[in-house]
């Protein structure tokens, strides 16, 4: 039995670099959509994110379930 060393490594690469990619992706969602504390003296605990904010963590969130979604297709894919 052979082992291509070399195929072997270059997956064991991009497999690394899309999952701390998707894993980033998902971290910048998640505080795109949490809650900021308030400022000093201000009446309320935390505010709500910005609409801006918003609205990257949701394309955040897209972009991960696009990453996940082409993932199963080529595992599927016939």
């Amino acid at each position: 039995m052979h082992i291509d060393w070399a195929a072997l490594g270059q997956v064991f690469g991009v497999t690394l670099v899309v999952t701390v990619g998707i894993v980033g992706l998902f971290t910048v969602g998640i505080v795109g959509t949490s809650r900021k504390p308030a400022a000093d003296g201000a009446a309320t605990a935390a505010t709500a994110p910005g609409a801006g904010a918003r609205a990257g963590a949701m394309a955040a969130f897209a972009l991960c379930a696009v990453a996940v979604a082409y993932g199963i297709y080529l595992i599927v894919a016939t």
